[in-house]
């Protein structure tokens, strides 16, 4: 049996979302990587689709939240990572 593998996405970070990552301490953020990328890898997480007025999508890591959108099939945007506190304000 041959198992179709789910291709590999790419990410595009904002300027923010750079800075959101440079603000938190660094084994958090390492962290943070490490979710993203199993997410990049396998498309599995706690992934939500955000409802208006907000748009896109949110990845929970841990006690922060990473928002992203698809820009297409390949590629997602990543817009923001806060804290879960501070995440929906």
């Amino acid at each position: 049996m041959s198992e179709e593998k789910t291709p590999r996405l790419s990410i595009r970070w904002s300027e923010g979302a750079r800075s959101d990552l440079r603000r938190i301490d660094r084994q958090t953020a390492l962290d943070i990587l490490h979710c993203v990328d199993r997410y990049l890898a396998t498309r599995n997480g706690d992934v939500k689709k955000l409802k208006p007025p907000q748009t896109g999508f949110r990845l929970r890591c841990g006690d922060y939240r990473l928002f992203f959108e698809y820009r297409d099939e390949a590629v997602i945007d990543i817009l923001g990572v806060r804290n879960r506190r501070e995440a929906y304000r």
